[in-house]
């Protein structure tokens, strides 16, 4: 027959694959008695008290014939035989008996000395049961079969266990045993078991606490203490010696490792004494910069008696990790638990007297590098990721950026080969620069020389210089740039995928949390910061976040497939970008036309100082980035918000004379406003070069942007292109074609824009001659609460100091400060500085170049700080102090060069010939004097020139009189 019978769990009946098991109660009760007895005759009285139990109705023997028919309607075999029924069924179609059989084999197996065999089973016998024996069917019937079953299920289990641990499978056997005793915990022999297997997966600490556990528990239960079994099992764990393995897991060292010198002797002198507290170090850095390679290039180097460990994590689970790391200690196979908690205390039992080094390559998180960290006294680990992992407990952390260039080129040549980078030196440090000195790409780089040694490293070089194919390039055999980075970005959330990928519509290197929430929203701030911690970002000081360039290139590659082209995330960010941009201009232009702001009506001074000081450390701080960002929209074709943001960055860079930038940004706007047809912004932006061209000394061409920009422009900016081609006339010495534009620009910034002529009408190269000869006594009475105060503002200055006015200037001071533009004010305290240094009254020219000093220093100006230092110098000569002189003019000197003013420095080396000559140090006079001349011509510099080759005649004078 096809049918099945289970009674090792509730009843179940099976035919073939079809459960036919009876419903009603009593029917199951008495299929179990005749499945219990099963080949045997069952008497009627068995059956009925099997069914009813002792108090059975009259008509049980009548309705028993009855359940005995139903039940023939599903089991065949159900006989009728003299005195009671009998059901003929093989009894290995009845799982019980099978079981017995089983067990009975094994028994037989194991005293014949096939212990694997018998192990084997026994496994299969305890494998049949589904539950507790007999589930569902009680009374009598229960007690009289399920009792002997389960008691023989516990022997069974017990002992395949001990054959187990005969076979060495102590570790396989724990979690079992651990449930048995939780179910039994007053059966000794069970405890004993988990003790030996214990033993036998090396964890002899766990091995006693569970002997203490069972001895406390059959003291409170039963007031014993435990028998012999559980004695012995306790003896030989404490006798047990683990066999101690001494690992050597750190991969070979990798044969070109170049430099790294400050990081490895920060590991090195990160190594604990044998009697001190575990260190653990964390090297974060980018992808491909080349962690793993110092990671085990150190460990290489570090000797500790106990063992070396490595594990790759990458995104591996702790507990996957931990298994190799149990079995390289020593754990035999199958001795690793199962559980993360029951690893994690096997492996912190194996180190805690061990001193070790273990390298964790490749983490992604705390929680994956917590559990893996050794306990001994003076171990080690070295943790390698691209987060600092600044939430591990008790780590140290040390940013491994790119390599420096000679260190870079140095490990090219250790790859390609010393000649051939010798034979090319320039282009080896053009590729260096294209990979951005970062190792994984230069050994990439260097791979593909070293295998076709017909290239050269121009051709290389050349290939690499396509940034839409250098990632392309950026690959050789397993190694490749785009592939180390994609591992990063697919472990990315969605948001920071999004904020990674629109920083790729950007080409500078650098930038503020502000653009991203202006790429992705409010959140874009706590999302870079995330960006960072993945390693994809660098922070790069307070608010601040760079980025390599291979990693901003594969950003744009995945802006590009998945959102489409820059220009859409330019759009969409440019408002953000240009609104800062104004803001921080108006607030350096106080009362620009335009602006409508005046600070000195809204805010006290000393305040309304330090927001213009902190205008222009925010736009210092952000330069590269607006400079990039100017090309970026121009490349996109964005003309409108690319000339408007070079034309609110001029004040910054004539400021900090950024010449460089300012050239190429200006250069930039006025493409896009020619292209974008805005004749304004042309204009503009033809002011910007000029200013820039008269800041360089090259004047006409100044001039000849400033003709230019004059048909271009709005009526309300006519008086201040005049007014810088005014500027431009008197740095060419130009005296009264400089003061007709200026008296003519007064005249349009002080006057009623409604009854005032119309400036283009006048040629500027033949101004109305009356306008020249306006009087001083005109100007200071004149009404200069017109359309342009600060015009009105710029041009008293400029009046002023070429007439040397000093009633002129100190109107143009008084109307600075009305404005709220310390700049101003100091850059006019100036002018009278130097006209009462002309006029002798050197303590009254000391103190007005002393506040001007001061006041730029607080505004954080350098250059016009470096001026009034110059004055200064010119001051304490005057006063006969050379030496104070001489240092004041070195102070100056030094602002100069580090912000490139070629004009100041001439002046300022010009001030120190001067103090070194009226010290009688006439060598050193000429030597000073000798560099400017050269300088001055080259700038156009008449004034300065005739200056210095008049100090060079008065040297050369003195020499001869020695």
């Amino acid at each position: 027959m096809s049918v099945r019978f289970g009674v090792l769990g509730p009843l179940l009946v099976l035919d073939g694959a079809t459960e036919v098991t009876p419903g009603p109660a009593k029917h199951r009760a008495l299929l179990v008695a005749l499945l219990m007895n099963a080949g045997r005759t069952v008497t009627h009285d068995r059956l009925v008290a099997a069914v009813w139990g002792a108090e059975p109705p009259a008509s049980a023997e009548a309705v028993l014939r009855v359940y005995v028919s139903a039940l023939r309607k599903i089991v065949e075999g159900i006989r009728t035989v003299p005195g009671g029924y009998l059901l003929a069924v093989d009894p290995d179609e009845v799982d019980a008996h099978r079981f017995e059989r089983l067990v009975a084999q094994a028994r037989r197996a194991r005293d014949a000395g096939r212990a694997r065999a018998a192990a084997e089973m026994l496994g299969q016998a305890l494998g049949l049961w589904r539950g507790r024996a007999l589930d569902g069917i009680d009374g009598e019937l229960r007690r009289a079969h399920a009792v002997p079953l389960e008691e023989l299920r516990l022997a069974a289990l017990e002992e395949r266990v001990a054959l187990d641990l005969e076979l060495g499978r102590g570790a396989e056997v724990i979690g079992e045993l651990r449930a048995l005793v939780s179910a039994y915990p007053l059966r000794e022999r069970a405890w004993a078991q988990l003790m030996l297997a214990l033993i036998q997966a090396g964890r002899r600490s766990e091995a006693l606490a569970a002997y203490q556990e069972a001895r406390g528990t059959l003291v409170a239960e039963l007031g014993l203490e435990p028998g012999p079994e559980l004695r012995e099992a306790h003896e030989r764990a404490l006798a047990e010696e683990s066999p101690r393995r001494v690992p050597n897991e750190t991969p070979p060292d990798i044969a070109d490792f170049t430099g790294r010198q400050a990081a490895l002797g920060w590991i090195r002198a990160a190594l604990p004494a044998p009697d001190a507290a575990p260190v653990h170090l964390v090297l974060y850095g980018p992808a491909g910069a080349g962690k793993s390679a110092l990671a085990i290039h150190a460990a290489r180097g570090l000797d500790l008696p106990d063992g070396r460990l490595h594990a790759s994590l990458r995104d591996r689970t702790p507990g996957a990790v931990l298994e190799d790391l149990l079995r390289s200690l020593g754990c035999p196979d199958g001795a690793v638990p199962a559980s993360l908690d029951e690893r994690v205390r096997l492996y912190r039992s194996l180190v805690a007297d061990r001193r070790v080094l273990v390298v964790l390559d490749d983490a992604t998180s705390e929680a994956q590098v917590r559990p893996l960290l050794p306990t001994g006294a003076g171990s080690l680990t070295l943790v390698t990721s691209r987060s600092p992992l600044f939430g591990l407990e008790a780590a140290r952390a040390y940013p491994l950026d790119v390599l420096e260039a000679e260190e870079a080129v140095a490990m090219l040549a250790r790859i390609v080969g010393a000649g051939r980078v010798a034979a090319e030196p320039g282009q080896a440090l053009r590729i260096v620069r294209l990979c951005g000195a970062l190792p994984l790409a230069l050994r990439i780089a260097g791979s593909r020389l070293a295998r076709r040694r017909g290239w050269t490293l121009e051709h290389l070089a050349d290939r690499l210089g396509d940034e839409r194919s250098r990632l392309d390039e950026l690959s050789a055999g397993d190694l490749a740039v785009r592939s180390s980075l994609a591992l990063g970005y697919r472990a990315l959330s969605g948001d920071e995928r999004l904020l990674l990928r629109r920083l790729g519509a950007l080409s500078s290197p650098g930038f503020a949390p502000w653009i991203a929430a202006a790429l992705v929203g409010p959140e874009g701030g706590r999302i870079m910061e995330s960006l960072a911690e993945a390693g994809l970002l660098q922070e790069r000081g307070l608010d601040r976040y760079g980025w390599h360039d291979l990693t901003r290139l594969y950003a744009a590659e995945r802006l590009a497939e998945e959102e489409g082209p820059a220009a859409a995330v330019l759009a969409g960010a440019a408002g953000e970008i240009l609104d800062r941009a104004r803001r921080a201009r108006e607030l350096m232009l106080p009362a620009e036309p335009g602006s409508g702001l005046t600070l000195s009506h809204t805010v006290e001074r000393d305040l309304a100082t330090a927001r213009l000081a902190e205008s222009a450390r925010w736009l210092a701080a952000e330069r590269s980035f607006m400079v990039a960002t100017v090309a970026d929209l121009h490349r996109a074709r964005l003309d409108e918000a690319a000339w408007r943001l070079a034309f609110y960055l001029t004040p910054l860079f004539e400021l900090g004379a950024y010449h460089d930038d300012w050239r190429t940004t200006a250069a930039l706007g006025l493409d896009a406003a020619k292209r974008a047809g805005h004749r304004h912004g042309e204009a503009l932006l033809l002011r910007s070069l000029a200013d820039l061209h008269r800041a360089e000394g090259r004047l006409e061409e100044a001039a000849e942007a400033l003709r230019a920009a004059l048909p271009l422009t709005e009526q309300g900016e006519v008086a201040r292109t005049t007014f810088r081609l005014g500027l431009v006339y008197r740095a060419q010495e130009r005296l009264p074609d400089a003061e007709r534009c200026f008296t003519e620009c007064l005249a349009a910034f002080g006057a009623d824009p409604r009854g005032a002529a119309d400036p283009r009408r006048a040629d500027l190269r033949a101004a109305d001659p009356r306008r020249a000869d306006l009087r001083a006594a005109d100007l200071k009475g004149a009404d200069l609460r017109g359309a342009d105060p600060r015009g009105a503002a710029d041009a008293l200055r400029a009046l002023g100091e070429l007439r040397g006015d000093g009633e002129l200037s100190r109107r143009a001071l008084e109307l600075y400060r009305q404005l709220g533009d310390p700049r101003g004010e100091a850059a006019t305290l100036l002018d009278l500085a130097a006209l009462s240094l002309a006029g002798h009254r050197t303590k009254e020219a000391r103190q007005l170049a002393e506040r001007a000093a001061g006041l730029s220093r607080r505004l954080g100006d350098v250059l016009p700080a470096a001026a009034a230092a110059l004055l200064l110098a010119q001051v304490a000569r005057a006063e006969g102090r050379p030496e104070a002189a001489r240092t004041a003019a070195g102070e100056a000197l030094a602002a100069f060069e580090s912000h490139g003013d070629r004009r100041g420095r001439a002046r300022a080396m010009l001030a120190i010939a001067a103090a070194s000559l009226d010290l009688d140090e006439i060598d050193g006079a000429i030597d000073a004097v000798a560099g400017t001349m050269g300088e001055f011509d080259a700038l156009g510099d008449r004034r300065g020139l005739a200056e210095a080759q008049e100090l060079a005649r008065e040297a050369r004078r003195r020499r001869g009189l020695r």
